[in-house]
């Protein structure tokens, strides 16, 4: 397989930009947060899910009976 030059520049982006911090997630996640702050964009967040019963295991206990 090819590699495509497309995903190459985006992995040597992230890499680039991952380097400017070390490499620390506390300190990558604290810039997003800055930016998505200082974008003047409203951001949505929302409650989180609670997880159904999947379909497999549904299934399972329909089967068993």
């Amino acid at each position: 397989m090819q590699p495509d030059p497309i995903v190459e520049e985006v992995r040597a982006a992230r890499e680039a930009y991952a380097q400017q911090f070390g490499f620390d997630l506390r300190e990558i996640c604290r810039d997003l947060q800055e930016r998505e702050r200082s974008s003047g964009r409203h951001v949505v967040s929302l409650p989180p899910r609670r997880p159904g019963p999947s379909h497999a295991i549904a299934a399972a206990v329909e089967h068993r009976g």
